[in-house]
């Protein structure tokens, strides 16, 4: 049978201010006359002659938070332990088998930007598609926010989810959850202003601090997710391995059997 991939990742890009200044990426591009000399180095009493055109390698060097571009979020980001108070998982810890998914798109691109999603939202959304969330399927999630990726409002599009609804989740049998949004969470302006209004703590950052009662993993900035079915897709999403760290990117990918 026909299979379909469909990309589901952004790339990392020079400049972008779809970040917060401090982690916006930083690349160097070095091109291949400029490689050149790097090359020879390697090859002492070679000269541009000895090289197809005078060139050598193109490099890229890079200045990038863990969280830039689509990555995926380990336990060890929202806090040092996790269900109950085992150690969070570094993002290195990352099960393999949980890489490999049943996917279940929901479309919350109704709500308004700011919104917090809650367990009944997400109960609608299931019953509309007739589908009920089992071990192992990857939850995902569009808001819309995707749309705005390279320009600066990316960073507060989209709704987001409570913490009560993250917690009805991975009470399903589901360890690993995406968004198209910049965050997990609704875009923390709103939970800011909310907190300034109420003083009630348990508004902030309260999807991600989730993981302290129940450690799961969770992906952010994907794109593409109008592009796939609600259900019916197996979701690729392995972690690139950096020791110890809190995140890591990775290339996501929607496979769907086609007639």
């Amino acid at each position: 049978m026909p299979r379909k991939f469909i990309d589901l990742s952004i790339a990392i890009e020079d400049g972008l201010p779809s970040d917060p200044p401090m982690m916006i990426p930083k690349i160097m591009y070095i091109d291949h006359k400029t490689g050149s000399d790097s090359m020879k180095s390697f090859y002492p009493g070679s000269t541009d002659d000895d090289l197809p055109g005078g060139m050598g390698w193109a490099v890229e060097m890079l200045e990038v938070s863990t969280h830039a571009g689509t990555h995926m979020d380990a336990p060890w980001h929202y806090h040092p332990t996790q269900d109950g108070g085992k150690p969070s998982q570094t993002i290195d810890q990352f099960p393999l088998q949980w890489g490999i998914g049943n996917g279940v798109k929901l479309d919350f691109r109704d709500k308004p930007d700011g919104y917090n999603i809650t367990s009944d939202d997400i109960k609608a959304g299931l019953d509309q598609i007739m589908h009920s969330l089992k071990e192992g399927d990857i939850f995902l999630a569009q808001t819309g926010a995707s749309d705005f990726w390279g320009k600066a409002q990316y960073l507060v599009k989209g709704c987001g989810f409570s913490k009560e609804a993250t917690l009805w989740i991975i009470d399903q049998g589901v360890h690993v959850v995406g968004t198209d949004a910049w965050s997990w969470d609704r875009p923390l302006p709103f939970q800011a202003r909310d907190f300034a209004e109420t003083k009630d703590a348990s508004l902030i950052w309260e999807g991600h601090f989730a993981g302290i009662e129940k450690g799961y993993f969770q992906i952010e900035k994907l794109t593409n997710l109008d592009k796939l079915p609600s259900t019916g897709f197996t979701f690729y999403c392995f972690p690139v391995k950096v020791k110890g760290a809190s995140a890591g990117w990775i290339r996501a990918v929607a496979e769907i059997e086609e007639d």
